[in-house]
């Protein structure tokens, strides 16, 4: 009983590997509904007020400080070889390959780029907005940082927010929001929002960024993430788009024929001969005796 369970057990997970076989119909996008509204605003104003207390050199600027002079990496060294590899989690290649493996299976399995195109969003998405805020925040980090106390704004850094922590927010949650079930999307969410702060946290730790850059990193992250839903029409057209592209070379390739691109010469139809005139076409074939 024990064999033909543990059987029974690796039919279903190598089914649930095997390719659908048509689109399932449970794929419908996450809509803006009225709660994900009010996540979005409430994200946006702490995105706000992180932005105007470093301005303003407030306690969290004081707060980086003194976190920088602690030196966690000089007070935990033993963490430093696993931190360092830990913090690839946050590293823009590596997640993205790894991320577009999962969801290019996705793909291929439920019959649908929707996966790959909102991972293809929500990278664009990241870049343009945390880049566009490094560059014109230009805050220095803590190995760069010139005045003990200041924001260090405005000058010619790039670390504000941080990247390592939007692109872990962003890479591992949209497995998350591609979810296709309740459970699935509850059991991603939480383990994304681990990876990604443990991310944030591995970025202090090496002091490489402030920890006012990892919570703005972390709201733009989830900014991302929540304005998606807008993004589901465009991205839901572009399917459309490039599956009948994909259909017409497809069908293109099918006509083409075979033979390096000279149609094929029809086979002789014999013509088909009277009933009456059978006979005499066998004498005439014999000839005379």
């Amino acid at each position: 009983m024990r064999t033909e369970r543990s059987h029974s057990r690796l039919d279903r997970l190598f089914a649930r590997l095997d390719r659908e076989p048509e689109r399932p119909a449970n794929l419908d996008p996450p809509r803006m509904s009225r709660h994900r509204i009010v996540l979005l605003g409430s994200t946006l104003v702490f995105y706000a007020l992180i932005i105007i207390a470093v301005i303003n050199t407030s306690w969290l600027v004081r707060l980086d400080w003194q976190l920088m002079f602690f030196r966690p990496y000089q007070q935990w060294p033993e963490l430093h070889a696993f931190i360092d590899y830990y913090v690839v989690l946050g590293q823009r290649g590596p997640t993205a390959v790894m991320v577009a493996a999962w969801l290019g299976w996705r793909s291929w399995r439920q019959h649908t780029l929707r996966p790959l195109l909102m991972l293809g969003t929500s990278l664009l998405l990241l870049n343009l907005t945390v880049g566009a805020a490094k560059l014109s925040m230009g805050r220095l980090g803590p190995h760069y940082a010139t005045t003990i106390g200041s924001n260090e704004m405005w000058l010619t850094g790039d670390i504000f927010p941080s990247g390592h922590t939007a692109n872990a927010v962003v890479t591992w949650g949209i497995l998350a929001y591609l979810a296709s079930t309740p459970p699935a999307r509850r059991y991603l969410s939480a383990l994304s929002a681990v990876v990604a702060l443990g991310v944030g946290l591995a970025t202090v730790y090496l002091g490489t960024h402030w920890l006012s850059d990892v919570l703005l990193g972390w709201a733009a992250g989830v900014l991302i993430l929540l304005a998606l839903p807008w993004f589901e029409p465009l991205t839901a057209r572009a399917e459309t788009w490039l599956l009948s592209v994909r259909d017409r070379i497809r069908d293109r390739y099918r006509r083409a024929p075979a033979t390096g691109g000279q149609a094929p010469t029809p086979a002789p139809v014999p013509r088909p001969v009277p009933a009456g005139g059978e006979l005499a076409a066998r004498e005439a074939s014999a000839g005379p005796h």
